[in-house]
């Protein structure tokens, strides 16, 4: 099949596997779109967690060579790229300075970058330690 076409298809995937676990932890803490919540947890734990899965695929393809060129293009660029959300990261940061919350932009912006390269290193310990 087309790469082209497997990393459209997986970025459709990760899309869809984005809104559909940010509109369920909405739904969990009770914000809406009405009423957000302050700290913009939802797209926290999606990047977090699509650092995890990131580090896990990267450390088994290095480790155990899985998955085919095509394979790979389809998961990490496709569906990875598709489920991540660092466009929304950088909106919401830039929504948290201009109502005046620098304190809070700044701990969501500490939080994504150091937890999610830690997601990350986790996910590579876990697949080249024959996860």
């Amino acid at each position: 099949m087309n790469r082209l076409l497997l990393v459209g298809l997986g970025g459709a995937v990760g899309a869809m596997l984005r809104y559909a676990m940010s509109t369920g932890l909405l739904y969990l803490s009770g914000a809406s779109a009405a009423a957000p919540p302050r700290f913009p947890l939802a797209t926290l734990a999606v990047n977090l967690l699509g650092c995890l899965v990131a580090g896990v695929l990267a450390g088994g393809i290095a480790r155990h060579d899985w998955f085919t060129p095509d394979v790979r293009a389809l998961l990490i660029v496709g569906v990875l790229g598709g489920f991540t959300t660092f466009s929304a990261f950088g909106l919401e940061t830039l929504a948290l300075l201009r109502r005046g919350d620098v304190a809070m932009a700044a701990v969501y912006v500490a939080a994504s970058v150091l937890l999610g390269l830690a997601c990350a290193g986790v996910g590579w310990w876990l697949a080249t330690r024959g996860l």
